[in-house]
Formats: C-alpha cells, sequence, structure tokens
C-alpha cells in the first residue's frame, strides 16, 4: 500500500472539487459564462471524487478477501516440497522402476498402433473420396453429354 492508504487520486480529486466549490460564490458576480462554468465542474469533480473512492474501496474489498496468486503459489510450493520429502523417505526399488517402465512403453506401443490404424483408415476414406469425386464428375459428364445429345436430334427434326 502507497501513502494514504492508496485513495491519492481521491485525495486530490476531492481537493481539486473543495477548492471549485469555495471558490464558486466568488466569482458569480463577474460573469454568467463563470457560473455556468462552475455549475458544470463542480458536481463532475465531486462525482469524480466519489467514483475514485468507491473504486479504491472496491479495490480493497477484492483485495483482502479473495485469495491471493502468490499465496495460491506458496501453497504449491509447500505441498511440492512435502511430496519431495516423502518420496525421498520411500525407496523405489530397480525392479518396480523397471516394471513401470515396462508397463508404459508397452500402453506406449498399444497407442502408437492404433494411431497407425486410424492414419491408414483415414487414408483409406481420402482414397475412397476421390473415388466419389471422380464418379460424380463422370455422372455429370454423362448428364451433359446426353443433353447435347438431346438438343441435337431436337435440331434435326425440326431442319
Amino acid at each position: 500500500m502507497g501513502y494514504l492508504g492508496n485513495h491519492l487520486a481521491t485525495i486530490s480529486t476531492g481537493a481539486f472539487a473543495a477548492v471549485l466549490t469555495g471558490l464558486w460564490p466568488y466569482f458569480v458576480d463577474f460573469a454568467p459564462i463563470l457560473n455556468f462554468v462552475f455549475i458544470m465542474a463542480v458536481p463532475i469533480t465531486w462525482f469524480l471524487t466519489f467514483t475514485c473512492w468507491i473504486s479504491q474501496k472496491s479495490t480493497d474489498y477484492m483485495h483482502s478477501h479473495a485469495p491471493s496468486h502468490a499465496h495460491s503459489e506458496k501453497k504449491s510450493l509447500t505441498n511440492t516440497s512435502t511430496i519431495e520429502t516423502t518420496t525421498v523417505g520411500n525407496q523405489v526399488s530397480l525392479s518396480e522402476i523397471k516394471q513401470v517402465q515396462f508397463e508404459l512403453s508397452s500402453e506406449l506401443n498399444n497407442l502408437k498402433e492404433s494411431v497407425k490404424l486410424k492414419d491408414s483408415e483415414i487414408d483409406r476414406l481420402n482414397q475412397e473420396i476421390s473415388n466419389l469425386q471422380t464418379l460424380v464428375q463422370i455422372e455429370s459428364l454423362k448428364t451433359e453429354l446426353a443433353n447435347l445429345k438431346m438438343l441435337a436430334s431436337e435440331r434435326k427434326t425440326k431442319k
């Protein structure tokens, strides 16, 4: 927290609003335009003061009641260190490590096989799609050729 409890903006805006409010009676008689300026400026500066105060109170409330990010990082570091001290206390045998390594490698091989099967299935489907596109193109050409033949036969019959 800084000076004045982080309310420096509130205090400076409030001081400006107070000075404007105090000067207003002295400048009312000079010019009507100054009266209009004070009518506009004084409420606006007091509104700004109130807004600064409310926003700082809201920020203070949120930071005092919400768990801070640094606090959660400290918790996670504490939990990690307790896990490390727990695992250091228990000795893991080499055979257990080999067994876990074997299980993980077999799972990895199974995943690789399933990926290969999926890749081959994707290739097969892509081939079928290209074959179907070719068939569609052939059918559209046949339809176009039949239409042209029909037009040509209509022309021959009209002559």
